[in-house]
Parts: C-alpha cells; structure tokens; sequence
C-alpha cells in the first residue's frame, strides 16, 4: 500500500516534473492581491502538509479531479524567494470549506484537507496535490473556481490571492474577477489547467508562478489570519 508518508516523499524528489518554468520577462507583473476572504481556516486541520487529498494515513481519499498545483515563488526581478511559506485552502466538491461558517448546507467531504502548506526550496519551487477546483454559492455569493494561496517569509504575511481556472466559463459572473478591471492584473491570478500525459485517472496539473511586488512595505490595509501576521505599512 503507497501510504502517505512514503508518497510525501516521492512528492519531493519528484515535485519539479510537474513545474513549468516561470515566466521571465524584463519586467515581471505582480501577481494580483485579493486578501483572504472570509473563510480562511477557523481551526487548523490536524494534518496540514501539501497533500489534501488523503488525511494523515487514511486509504480512502477525498472526491474529485486530481490536480497538482505547482509553480514558483518569486521577486520582481525574476529571482527565486527561496523559505517562502505557501499556504493554499479550497472548497470542497460540496462547494464547502472546513471552516465552520463555510459550509454548503451542512455538506463536507470529510476526506479532504482543505488546508495545506509548504516551504519553497532553493529555486522558489512548491507543490500541492489537491482537487481541482469548482464554482459554489455560499451565503448567496456565487464563485467561480478558485484556490487561495497566501505568502508568509520570516513569520510575516506577504501577501494572500486567488488562483483562478483560466478560461473558466464562471469566470465573468465571479465578483472578484468583475472587482479587478486590470486585464494584465487579472491574467496574473489564472491558472491553466492540462492533463497529466499518460494518467489513467485524468489527473490535471497547473502551474501559478507568485509574483512579489518591489515594495514589501505597501501591503494590504486591515489585519489577515494565517500563519504570519501582516507586515506593518
């Protein structure tokens, strides 16, 4: 039987097969900032590692689409941000998150994670297997697919954003994309999902390069959860 802590290690020989390249240019765009929003953990899964399909040592694994989220944490200048705390949280495929107040009438795939995080290596690379995500409606918001990833380096909160499905046909009723009018902006928070070559169980992998602004000073206005407390402005 592949148990979890023998798949977390194959995970992290293996983790740069799935990573595209990022995307080097002169001049890198930031990636787009959106916050936590409102369902961001109330409590801490007791497993919180980068696999949030299967809890701790659990043979059965949570419902939908296989996806592995890879990409790179990176400065303005192209330049890996190596130590980068990657934090990552999602619906379910009920459309409920494992906060308590986010939950769609009362469903909750008790197999998934929900929650996962991971320390970006030398060249600023991390890696999640998750589910692919879908569009809900909680508290009468409709959303479009999305995961939330959030940054923390050296205990602070950098940043918190949402990685969207490119070209998902939700996408133009979703408030946040309709909320940033910036095309550019918008393209930085998409993330293109493709079959694996050669899974028999249609598993999809996408790539969400992170890209920090020049000036770590400027950060969200209010207080954000998560594991590093917001830099100070």
């Amino acid at each position: 039987m592949l148990t979890k802590r023998r798949f977390l290690h194959g995970m992290t020989i293996g983790a740069a097969a799935f990573t595209v390249p990022g995307a080097f240019a002169a001049t890198l765009t930031e990636t787009a900032r959106t916050g936590d929003g409102p369902f961001y953990p109330d409590k801490l899964p007791l497993d919180t590692d980068n696999d949030l399909l299967i809890i701790n040592d659990g043979i059965t694994p949570a419902i939908g689409e296989i996806a592995h989220l890879t990409g790179r944490l990176l400065g303005p200048g192209g330049n890996p941000v190596r130590n980068g705390f990657i934090e990552i949280w999602q619906a379910d495929m009920n459309g409920s998150y494992i906060h308590t107040e986010g939950r769609f009438q009362g469903k909750l795939d008790g197999n998934f994670q929900g929650y996962g995080r991971f320390l970006t290596d030398a060249e600023g690379r991390y890696y999640f297997r998750t589910i692919k995500p879908v569009p809900y409606t909680l508290g009468g918001r409709f959303r479009a697919p999305h995961i939330h990833v959030a940054v923390s380096k050296s205990g602070r909160r950098i940043m918190a954003t949402q990685a969207l499905v490119k070209d998902h046909e939700a996408n133009g009723r979703d408030s946040i994309t309709r909320r940033i009018g910036d095309r550019e902006a918008l393209e930085t928070l998409m993330v293109d999902y493709r079959p694996v070559p050669g899974s028999t169980i249609g598993e999809f992998t996408g790539n969400f390069d992170i890209v920090l602004g020049r000036t770590p000073e400027e950060r969200e206005d209010g207080s954000i959860g998560g594991i590093g407390e917001p830099e100070s402005g």
